[in-house]
């Protein structure tokens, strides 16, 4: 079987990544919608204690944690994907954070002003994008890079946390998708550059 080019793989990525924004943010509204008609008290309370330990924080301390234990059991492997994740996980968040920022979108819990402000400091006006999606999509999207297999067990935990930030209002679907799209771009830049290309490959 030939093999694509890999002008056309980047491409057909590419395509794809537009196709999936421009569908999130098609259905905004709808997604938001869905989300008020179908809360309830307990839901939202797990979802705020996912929302509250799914930061950047705690992923740091996992990512601190494994490489403590693969020291401890002599895997310089894991140690180095280790610190790629936290790695990951820091650029994924600081290039979320400069992004929302400047755009100033207000997030869903703000009823009297909607739509794109422009630069702001307040939290009311950085919903877009997700910073705790980018975050996480990034420091487990390394996982994936080293460990296909690992990394579609640990798929739910970014899921769950970029589902979290929609159910407590934080967030639209265009935040969560955007910037897990952004994490994972930010997994594959430092996996390439940190990680031999027989782990990056998921070796």
């Amino acid at each position: 079987m030939q093999k694509i080019a890999p002008v056309w793989k980047w491409l057909l990525l590419l395509l794809l990544a537009l196709g999936a924004i421009a569908l999130a943010f098609h259905f905004d509204d709808a997604v938001r919608r869905w989300v008020v008609e179908h809360s309830n008290r307990t839901a939202k309370q797990v979802m705020r204690n996912v929302s509250r330990y799914g930061d950047w924080p705690e992923h740091v301390l996992a990512g601190l944690l494994l490489i403590g234990v693969a020291a401890l059991r002599g895997s310089k492997q894991w140690m180095r994907i280790g610190l790629t994740m936290i790695l990951a996980c820091a650029l994924g968040g600081i290039v979320a954070r400069g992004i929302k920022i400047s755009t100033g979108r207000a997030r869903p819990s703000v009823k009297h002003e909607l739509g794109w402000n422009g630069p702001r400091l307040s939290p009311k006006y950085n919903s877009f994008p997700s910073g705790h999606t980018a975050a996480t999509t990034a420091f487990f999207g390394v996982v994936f890079f080293a460990n296909r297999r690992l990394g579609l067990v640990l798929l739910p935990i970014p899921f769950l946390i970029a589902a979290s930030r929609m159910y407590v209002a934080a967030h639209y679907l265009s935040d969560v998708v955007c910037a897990a799209i952004l994490g994972i771009f930010c997994a594959w830049l430092c996996a390439r550059a940190m990680l031999p290309r027989r782990i990056a490959a998921g070796g």
